[in-house]
């Protein structure tokens, strides 16, 4: 039985939902895990939106001022489709601006760890995973870029699923990278997962770029369920700690059945540079668009000059965006894009042909981040490019539209550590069989269980 059967087989006091949402109003003080919440939600099933996904006549500002005072006149296909499955919108979360960010601290509000309030919950989807750890009854959509809902996931102590590209529609979410954008879903179960994933995945009309995963998927055959494979590379590239508690999930997961095998791949070094050229061309083309006259925030001093008023109008933009939209106009300038964008696409098609030789005989697997959870104070010291390193392990499969997912196994310090498991294109129900097998042998620990019947 998943959450959403148990909760409805349970009997509820009057005053359940009311309790609820004052309890999570008062623990969203502390955690900033919502921007706003629904205090009149009062009946079914909860799920909460990343504030990159609109939600018809509530505000959606993808965690950025320049967005302040954005209503959508429309629901987003996930959003249409879960409410058309009898779920009860919960909130919008919080969110690194425009989902720039692996710790969740390019925002107004900074978010706190669920498990230890001093360090991070990581990023962009901070609030989905917070909520989702605090939560009993509930299941988060958020969206990933190059590692969005992983590294939350892991740091948070969820399961965090990303979809190969293209299986979830796309259409009502604000983008960061078009190439790179796929919603997914946390929540505190693989089980839970799946039965959302059936209810929001499918073609829509409205995005071009959506497929029938049912289709493809029955294209997949002689498929190795039970091989993993452990890139060896990755062993210089994690921290001692981490590196001791993913050698003792290995030998759990040999002990389960599974057959290990350790391989080379010498091209994991490229898809961080590879990932950050392509993300921020296309985020830079997709910034333009905000002017201050158009979508949320206004200017409204139009005696200035032209240079004038688009200086001031996107001066709301934060450090990081105005740092992603210089390089990517910078790499897509025409005397320079053969250089860098166009070697960066050429690159990616190397990796997918790479990554998909070693997916057709079994899954990878590899810790979800290359270091403990971090505290606030120490993230906030890194350089950008310290930044940008840590999703070493997040990028290659998002680079190349894999599905994968991240799920708990183990705690140091009482922080929880994720592991990141990834399979071939529309191979996404195997995740769903491979995490279910694990939550059979290992318990997921919570601090809070809030709306537990």
């Amino acid at each position: 039985m998943n959450s959403i059967e148990e909760f409805y087989s349970k009997q509820k006091p009057d005053n359940y939902f009311q309790n609820l949402i004052k309890d999570l109003s008062e623990l969203n003080k502390k955690l900033n895990a919502f921007n706003n919440i629904n205090l009149k939600a009062n009946k079914n099933f909860l799920f909460s939106v990343k504030d990159n996904i609109c939600v018809k006549n509530i505000e959606t500002t993808a965690g950025s001022k320049i967005l302040e005072g954005y209503i959508p006149p429309f629901n987003a296909t996930v959003v249409e489709r879960m409410f058309l499955n009898n779920f009860e919108f919960l909130g919008k979360t919080h969110m690194d601006e425009f989902g720039f960010g692996t710790f969740g601290l390019n925002s107004e509000q900074i978010p706190k760890n669920p498990f230890n309030n001093q360090y991070v919950t990581g990023g962009s989807s901070s609030g989905a995973s917070i909520a989702t750890s605090i939560l009993k009854y509930h299941i988060a959509l958020a969206e990933s870029t190059g590692g969005s809902i992983s590294a939350p996931a892991a740091f948070c102590g969820v399961v965090g699923f990303t979809p190969t590209y293209g299986a979830i529609s796309r259409y009502g979410l604000i983008d960061y990278a078009n190439s790179l954008d796929k919603i997914g879903i946390i929540a505190r179960s693989s089980n839970d997962i799946k039965s959302v994933f059936n209810i929001i995945k499918g073609p829509d009309n409205y995005d071009s770029t959506c497929i029938d995963i049912n289709k493809k998927n029955n294209e997949i055959k002689n498929n190795k369920q039970n091989t993993i494979f452990i890139i060896n590379q990755i062993t210089d590239l994690i921290d001692e700690q981490v590196k001791s508690s993913f050698s003792k999930l290995i030998s759990k997961l040999e002990n389960m059945g599974f057959n290990i095998k350790y391989i080379d791949f010498d091209f994991l070094d490229k898809a961080i540079p590879t990932y950050y050229i392509i993300s921020m061309a296309e985020a830079s083309t997709n910034l333009a668009k905000y002017t201050g006259f158009k979508y949320g925030l206004k200017n409204n001093d139009f005696s200035k000059f032209y240079n004038d008023f688009f200086i001031n109008s996107r001066a709301d933009f934060r450090l990081e965006s105005k740092r992603r939209i210089i390089l990517g106009t910078f790499v897509r300038n025409a005397s320079v894009k053969n250089k860098y964008y166009h070697k960066a696409l050429k690159v990616r098609g190397f990796l997918i042909n790479k990554i998909k030789d070693i997916l057709k005989q079994g899954f990878i697997l590899s810790p979800t981040m290359p270091i403990l959870t971090p505290k606030i104070e120490d993230v906030s010291k890194l350089s950008p490019l310290q930044n940008y390193g840590t999703d070493v392990l997040t990028i290659p499969p998002n680079l190349c539209g894999f599905p994968h997912i991240s799920f708990p196994y183990d705690y140091i310090n009482e922080l929880p550590l994720g592991a990141q498991l990834i399979t071939d294109h529309f191979n996404d129900f195997m995740l769903f069989d491979f995490v279910e097998k694990w939550e059979k042998e290992f318990k997921y620990k919570f601090k809070y269980n809030l709306g537990s019947l």
